[in-house]
């Protein structure tokens, strides 16, 4: 079984950071993309930023210049950098992983983390 631990949510005035980590457990052979998703209040869950294995990185428009996400491969670890925080990046933040989880098993398989809640105001 494989687990995905968020940590890092607050919090925090208009202009402030945050870091926001996702560390994944259990049975893992390999994780291809690591992501960060957000959902607001009454809204959908929306793509935020995602690393591919190779360090290669995609953000949405919205964060662009202001968040960065990094990984730690040998930690299993993805990591969100956000500054210049606004009231609308207000959501509960969530990771996703494409997860192997055994060399015998070639297939990918998606998981998610349970969600840490960002709440930007003054």
């Amino acid at each position: 079984q494989v687990q995905l631990v968020e940590s890092g949510g607050g919090l925090v005035q208009p202009g402030g950071s945050l870091t926001l980590s996702c560390t994944a457990s259990g049975s893992i052979f390999s994780i291809k993309t690591m992501a960060w998703y957000r959902q607001p209040p009454g809204k959908q869950r929306d793509l935020v930023a995602g690393i591919m294995i190779s360090g290669r990185t995609v953000y949405v428009d919205a964060v662009k210049g202001r968040f960065t996400v990094s990984r730690d491969n040998a930690k299993n670890t993805v990591y969100l950098q956000m500054n210049s925080l606004k009231p609308e990046d207000t959501a509960v933040y969530y990771c996703n992983a494409d997860i192997q989880t055994s060399q015998d098993d070639a297939k990918w398989y998606d998981y998610w983390g349970q969600g840490t809640q960002v709440t930007v105001s003054s």
